[in-house]
């Protein structure tokens, strides 16, 4: 059996927790969503799937995504909850050796986005949430340290990961990364009523950093949508859109509205890839929808 997670907190987490209950070989295979969409992800038979879309050739598969509810019988587990890794710890309850709540329970509030305005500005505060932003699937090259970090939190206390060399220089590129960002953010937003859309297609390698910062900078907005291009297929366009975390007043469906553009996603938070040649056409109408601020569920 093999692993096959995305690289964020969440799927980070979820390897630990199969890690500690299925009988798996070898590292994990990490996928976007996006590559199991379009068919391009290596899927095989009796690997483990979680916090991503179904395929049929898996032996098990674990979710929360609203738009990836199963539509036939599977193995595995999926109901809408705040991560993936809540839905495996409870599949599995009385399984585990270790004790895993407190990191589940920092998982549920990372991937839904329940941070306070401080955790938001001051991550170097909150070891958890700064150790969730050493994490980006833009860089394949990172994936010895995606495969660590699973290692070092199957056996290690919070404090001692934290502590690890690799952890802390990378905890503190992420530091200087995030004052980096904030400049760029400022230059590259432009407010659109209440919808704040950050375009980075101008630079060869998006820049990254600290990604609900935005809703700090523009409390006014209750959405944000960042446009990127796609690093391994320069011929596609990334485009992101988020709810604010401050200002709740985002009434959209997320993850349904950008299934209409081929992507998905959480009600709260989702991402869609378009041939270049169509991304403007598609930015306007994502724009369009959100000024709308209509429910569509």
């Amino acid at each position: 059996m093999r692993i096959v997670t995305r690289a964020d907190f969440d799927g980070v987490v979820c390897a630990v927790l199969l890690y500690e209950v299925e009988d798996v070989e070898g590292p994990v295979n990490w996928v976007e969503p996006n590559q199991v969409q379009k068919g391009m992800a290596e899927i095989r038979p009796g690997d483990i799937m979680a916090n991503l879309p179904y395929d049929p050739d898996c032996e098990l598969w674990f979710d929360h995504h609203y738009t990836n509810r199963p539509q036939k019988p599977f193995k595995g587990a999926f109901r809408m909850a705040p991560s993936a890794a809540r839905v495996i710890f409870e599949h599995y309850a009385g399984r585990f050796k270790g004790d895993y709540r407190e990191l589940v329970d920092q998982a549920d509030k990372i991937d839904a986005a329940e941070l306070t305005v401080e955790e938001v500005k001051h991550p170097e505060n909150h070891p958890y949430i700064l150790l969730s932003m050493t994490l980006s699937s833009a860089d394949r090259d990172d994936e010895p340290y995606w495969n660590r970090l699973v290692h070092l939190l199957r056996s290690q206390k919070m404090d001692r990961v934290m502590g690890d060399p690799e952890v802390q220089e990378r905890c503190q590129a992420v530091i200087e990364r995030n004052r980096r960002y904030e400049a760029i953010l400022k230059e590259q937003t432009r407010q659109i009523d209440h919808v704040a859309v950050s375009d980075f297609r101008s630079f060869a390698d998006a820049p990254s950093g600290n990604r609900f910062l935005i809703y700090s900078l523009y409390p006014e907005s209750v959405v944000q949508v960042r446009v990127r291009n796609d690093r391994e297929r320069p011929e596609m366009v990334i485009i992101s859109v988020g709810h604010s975390i401050f200002n709740r007043n985002c009434n959209v469906n997320v993850g349904l509205m950008l299934s209409q553009f081929g992507g998905g996603g959480h009600a709260g938070a989702g991402s869609c890839t378009v041939p270049k040649t169509d991304a403007d056409e598609v930015l306007e109408k994502i724009i369009g929808i959100l000024q709308k601020n209509q429910k569509n569920d």
